[in-house]
């Protein structure tokens, strides 16, 4: 059982009222952020409401949902940093399905350490050879433009090739898929929007 002051100077946070803002932009119910979480709809609603505090385990995994770092529930927004450099030493250079034998390509982030970001920013990597990645969809827009090499894009039943200097806009709710195209890597910044 918490004390009264330790009650008080939790709920000064009102990380339950974040957390549900958050659901509530993305249009999610309690039923789904549990899913997402492991954890229960109803501990999910006790938090929410107040009546519980997440332990920092608790938190960081509905953090991750929503994209945002542990800081947006103790960090007021006017303190937040909006300004966040990326070197390149820093990134980390992921698979884009870590199972995958030969990964369709390699992703960087560019933008991770921004949290509440408006949109996210990758590097993404298509070594010469490359499978066609699986179709996948989310929310949002996306906004792809070749760096060097050629891509494909597949966006439902539609293929376009995108060159060096090329760029394309779909809506990513849409299913949609990559491949390299051609013999050297292919490399390009894609730019992801929420809905």
């Amino acid at each position: 059982m918490l004390s009264d002051t330790l009650v008080s100077g939790l709920e000064a946070y009102r990380i339950g009222p974040k957390i549900r803002e958050l659901r509530r932009r993305k249009s999610m119910g309690l039923v789904q952020l549990g899913e997402h979480t492991g954890l229960s709809s109803g501990m999910l609603s006790k938090i929410e409401r107040g009546q519980l505090f997440p332990t920092l385990p608790t938190l960081l995994r509905i953090a991750l949902v929503f994209g945002v770092g542990l800081d947006h529930f103790f960090v007021e927004t006017e303190k937040r940093t909006t300004i966040a450099v990326v070197h390149k030493s820093d990134r980390l250079r992921l698979p884009n399905s870590p199972d995958a034998k030969e990964p369709s390509y390699f992703f960087e982030s560019l933008d991770f350490p921004v949290t509440d970001r408006r949109m996210e920013a990758y590097l993404a990597e298509f070594p010469a050879g490359g499978r066609r990645s699986e179709p996948h969809r989310h929310d949002g827009a996306e906004l792809i433009y070749v760096l060097k090499g050629q891509i494909e894009v597949y966006v439902a039943d539609e293929a376009v090739v995108l060159g060096e200097g090329d760029a394309m806009y779909f809506d990513s709710s849409v299913s949609h898929s990559y491949a390299q195209k051609g013999r050297p890597t292919a490399a390009a910044i894609v730019v992801v929007t929420p809905s």
